[in-house]
């Protein structure tokens, strides 16, 4: 009987999937059904994955929620198992899990561009199975202001031509972003509080909607949009993080633990928020899922509520006094104080070495401006962590390279190698991966050029060569290098750099 144990339970866990696919909205395609499937239906949304895929599994029950709320839409969501269906995920260029693509036929695909939340992709796919403009009377207007959060419409004259032309080029540019509706009637105009030609954003938060009558350019209505779609107070996760780093604008976070907390501080700080539209976003944070994110505004992670902002552009941080009380009034002070400029940034730094020790350059936080942005010199800085092991392989080399400019009298006060613990100090430069290595060359600081080339010494005396201002070759003198093998590392071997995480790693990441 034991020889047909695994036979049995095979069978039974068949059984079992089959129920589990029965019963699901999200559809389960194979190599044989798939094309089939995609010519038989408008638009679909796929999700190539493997079941052993940790965001795959953490994906699946919005995905499934996000299939029921769509199939009234006639919208279906299928899923291929790329374990099984090995040709298919590599037809369709699949290379990381779960991927998620939007088909219109199996010849017209491009990747799903929404977060991976239930609401998501509701909003995305439903703006997906629309025109990028939709027309609008008083027949439908309320219906289809309730199509999703943020929903834009355009008043405009039957013979304004080129404001009607700049409206619609703009919506079939962003309409992957919002929903577009137009009208032009003047009447319906003067009922929604707008004049021809306008633009009204309404939105399911804040004050419901707003108005813009200004120029019909597409930068201007962009920045308009951005401004008016943010929420005065949002909420931070997984879901808005990616639109607040975009955003270009300061980040003021507020932590707190309770639910009761953040909406109390939303509240308090509406008004605040409303007076600084457009200058800075204030958000709520969950301290509970997010608090090791303080950390990297140089918060203490454990001290709650706290306050903190952050220069997304510039990556200036300027925590708020975590001994005081989260008082909205004097947190509003201190957020004029830093948009005026009053208040100087924080920076996390090791100590400033007493002695440069060894050939390369060691940079701390607070010594990273005078060295990396000295305009007399190229400066090569890696960027690096303590326990990454690609870095621990590149130090000798690093140093060697490093030694063949600072021994060199000419060469050194030209040419500089350095490198800086980036889990350590805090760096204006946006690091994906360690080792992150990066030419300042003199009077360009502002056009850093990363280097992608193998990590050998030769390689890098060629880069520093032909980006630097002074084109010197520190292999010029006849020095010999050391044969080593050389090391390559693919981007996608890189290692992850820091990024903000939760408190525990069943939550999800920001």
């Amino acid at each position: 009987m034991r020889s047909f144990a695994p036979l049995v339970l095979s069978l039974l866990g068949a059984t079992a999937v089959s129920a589990a696919d029965a019963e699901s909205n999200v559809i389960s395609l194979t190599t044989d059904t798939f094309d089939d499937f995609v010519k038989e239906h408008d638009l679909v949304l796929a999700e190539f994955f493997a079941p052993w895929c940790g965001h795959c599994k953490a994906l699946a029950p919005k995905y499934e929620e996000a299939a029921i709320e769509l199939k009234s839409k006639d919208i279906p969501l299928v899923k291929v198992d790329c374990t099984v269906e090995e040709e298919l995920c590599r037809t369709y260029e699949v290379d990381g899990y779960p991927t998620l693509k939007v088909f219109r036929g199996p010849d017209s695909h491009k990747p799903y561009g929404g977060a991976r939340q239930t609401d998501s992709i509701v909003s995305y796919m439903t703006k997906q199975s629309m025109p990028a403009v939709s027309s609008v009377d008083e027949d439908n207007l309320e219906d289809f202001k309730t199509l999703d959060k943020i929903v834009i419409i355009g008043y405009v004259g039957a013979d304004d031509k080129i404001s009607n032309k700049s409206f619609t080029t703009f919506a079939e540019s962003q309409r992957d972003n919002y929903l577009f509706g137009a009208s032009s009637d003047a009447e319906l105009a003067k009922s929604q509080d707008a004049k021809q030609p306008s633009i009204v954003l309404y939105k399911d938060f804040d004050e419901k909607k707003d108005v813009y009558e200004g120029k019909f350019d597409e930068e201007s209505i962009l920045e308009w949009i951005k401004v008016a779609s943010t929420p005065l107070v949002g909420e931070l996760g997984p879901e808005t993080y990616s639109k607040y780093m975009a955003a270009g604008l300061p980040l003021a976070y507020i932590f707190a633990e309770t639910a009761e907390e953040r909406e109390k501080f939303a509240e308090e700080f509406r008004p605040i928020a409303a007076k600084h539209r457009g200058e800075i976003n204030i958000v709520t944070l969950d301290a509970k899922l997010f608090g090791a994110h303080a950390g990297n505004l140089n918060l203490k992670p454990e001290t709650f509520p706290a306050f903190a902002i952050q220069e997304t552009t510039k990556n200036a941080k300027y925590p708020y006094d975590q001994s005081k009380k989260l008082d909205a009034k004097e947190v509003g002070q201190f957020i004029q104080d830093v948009i005026d400029g009053k208040i100087d940034a924080s920076i996390k730094s090791e100590p400033i070495p007493e002695t440069q020790e060894g050939a390369t350059t060691v940079v701390v936080g607070h010594t990273y401006q005078d060295i990396v942005f000295d305009n007399e010199k190229d400066v090569l800085i890696e960027f690096y962590a303590p326990w990454c092991g690609h870095c621990k392989a590149l130090a000798p080399k690093y140093e060697e390279l490093a030694a063949l400019y600072a021994d060199v009298a000419e060469y050194k006060d030209k040419v500089v190698v350095a490198k800086i613990d980036a889990t350590a100090n805090d760096v204006p430069e946006s690091i994906t991966g360690f080792p992150t290595i990066k030419l300042f060359p003199a009077g360009k600081k502002d056009e850093p050029v990363e280097y992608e080339g193998s990590r050998t010494v030769e390689d890098l005396v060629s880069f520093i060569k032909e980006h630097g201002k002074y084109q010197i070759d520190g292999l010029a003198e006849g020095t010999k290098v050391e044969e080593e093998a050389e090391e390559t590392a693919p981007a996608d071997t890189e290692e992850a750099a820091e990024t903000p995480a939760p408190a525990e790693d069943v939550h999800d990441e920001l």
